[in-house]
């Protein structure tokens, strides 16, 4: 953190646990899976912090991350990465993302107010997160 400039800083970082429990952070504008060197995670998202009390603080966390379409479940492999490194954080992403595979077209989708159709084909969205990034 103290490497980066000001503008670097005011900008959400992407972020991926890996299957070691270990937080990465790149640039926003990096994908998460050459965060994550490609391999598989536990997370992944977008994550800001902010300077409080002479200390980071993580401001915001969302599961942003249409590489890996992590669930909302995964919150509690992010809030461990961070208790590791001693970060306050916030009791969960502060913005969750819905993810789901699409049964039908086999499309990744984003899931908006509740709409659990496919934007690609139209076809219903499963209630449960389906969305394995290996496949």
């Amino acid at each position: 953190m103290v490497e980066q400039s000001a503008a670097e800083l005011a900008e959400p970082f992407t972020f991926v646990v890996g299957m070691d429990g270990v937080l990465r952070l790149a640039p926003r504008r990096s994908e998460h899976v050459a965060c994550a060197g490609g391999a598989v995670v536990l997370s992944a998202g977008e994550i800001s912090f902010i300077r409080e009390a002479h200390r980071w603080i993580v401001s915001e966390v969302s599961n942003q991350s249409t590489g890996y379409c992590p669930d909302g479940s995964s919150w509690a492999q992010v809030a461990r990465a961070l208790d590791a490194v001693e970060l306050r954080r916030p009791s969960g992403f502060t913005h969750e993302v819905v993810f789901r595979r699409c049964t039908d077209c086999q499309e990744r989708n984003i899931v908006r107010e509740n709409d659990f159709v496919c934007v690609f084909c139209g076809s219903d969205l499963p209630a449960a997160w389906n969305v394995d990034p290996t496949s």
